[in-house]
């Protein structure tokens, strides 16, 4: 399904902390060099007791604001993280607009599951929950409530949770919002942390690696997961990188596989192409969703072959990152935004064994985009697909 007729939605700024970093210099560094500090071994956090790789986020996080300390959870302190290196834009945005034509989107599937955890974990021992402790903390609206209190923002506020796609979701709803003339200017991003709930979970599917996920790779054996924390100013008034168009699909396969065939996969790709009025020879690096699962990798190989043939460099980025769930999507963005604004060579795929299925054109040296444009790829469970596309503004 197509998201909407072309409507260019442009970006004013983007902050951005995972496992990379949080200063540019150190996620440029990472990007390049294929290797982040953030990707750690864990052996406490599976019930199992086995090992698996996490993407952290390492460096110290900023504390909530006391007026807002209902709000206090890991998740929202690695938000705000990345909120506070767009905070002058967002303001100057609230003084051109008004704070009630200003939306927040954000996309999340923890929300404050972690601190949930340590919170019920308390009351097993204690008899009682923490008193700073609220079920609030855990909702999903939560993350999207903090944002627009934060900001003082009083336009449209929500949450989209949608697994794996969620923060690919928000940058649809943000275009269909501006283009509707509801609002002049949306604070979009996602955030997820690390929580056992998930980890454990997605052991329980046996879908972990316990050794850095080699996506598109014969050796490829799961999924890493991390956390992390993108957002985004988007408006429609012209800067130099927008959102060039976007594409979503529902091909409801099965509730945790893709069709193997990559057929929903290829229709969000083809939607966002026919949304950005581009043509597969536009695009000049494709950010795969590569969760390194044998089934993920070879639909989706396959989707991209159909559509973009081995022409257009392909990689993906979570042997960096993790698997950032909720957060995957504007993760991604926000690595294609630098990848952009300052003029990146393309992160490499550091696949030492190719397996026999992936017929796409992988990024084994270095390479530039060449002026064109990028498109990022979200899948989720259920076959909710997300394609955004990226790149320069010639408005």
């Amino acid at each position: 399904m197509n998201s909407s007729t072309s409507f260019p939605v442009f970006i004013h700024d983007c902050g951005f902390h995972s496992a990379l970093g949080s200063e540019a210099v150190a996620i440029h560094q990472a990007l390049q060099s294929g290797q982040s500090k953030g990707m750690l071994i864990d052996n406490e956090i599976l019930n199992t007791h086995t090992s698996t790789v996490i993407g952290r986020v390492t460096e110290a996080l900023p504390p909530i604001p006391q007026p807002l300390s209902l709000y206090s959870t890991r998740n929202n302190q690695l938000a705000l993280s990345a909120l506070l290196q767009i905070k002058t834009s967002v303001k100057d945005a609230i003084e051109q607009y008004g704070a009630d034509r200003i939306a927040v989107i954000v996309g999340t599937s923890t929300s404050g599951i972690s601190d949930g955890e340590v919170a019920y974990a308390e009351k097993i021992n204690q008899g009682a929950f923490p008193e700073d402790y609220h079920y609030t903390k855990q909702e999903l609206g939560d993350s999207a409530n903090f944002v627009a209190d934060y900001f003082n923002i009083t336009g449209p506020c929500y949450t989209i949770s949608t697994a794996c796609s969620s923060s690919g979701r928000v940058f649809i709803s943000a275009k269909r919002m501006l283009q509707a003339g509801i609002v002049d200017a949306v604070v979009v991003g996602g955030v997820d942390s690390i929580c056992k709930l998930t980890l454990n979970g997605f052991n329980g599917l046996e879908a972990l690696s316990n050794q850095l996920c080699q996506p598109f790779s014969a050796d490829r054996s799961g999924i890493n997961i991390g956390e992390s924390a993108a957002f985004m100013l988007l408006s429609a008034k012209p800067s130099h990188i927008a959102l060039l168009g976007a594409g979503d699909s529902s091909d409801a396969h099965h509730i945790s596989a893709p069709h193997p065939e990559g057929n929903g996969a290829e229709q969000a790709m083809r939607a966002a192409l026919e949304d950005a009025g581009l043509t597969p020879k536009d695009i000049g690096y494709i950010n795969a969703h590569g969760t390194a699962t044998p089934l993920n990798d070879s639909m989706e190989s396959k989707a991209i072959y159909r559509v973009f043939g081995d022409s257009v460099p392909v990689s993906s980025t979570k042997p960096l990152t993790g698997h950032t769930l909720g957060a995957a999507s504007a993760t991604e963005a926000a690595i294609a935004w630098h990848i952009l604004h300052h003029q990146l060579p393309l992160p490499m795929q550091r696949c030492v064994n190719k397996a026999d299925d992936i017929e796409i054109a992988l990024v084994e040296s270095e390479q530039y985009l060449g002026g064109k444009a990028i498109l990022s790829n979200s899948f989720a469970f259920g076959g909710n697909n997300i394609s955004l596309i990226f790149g320069y503004s010639h408005d």
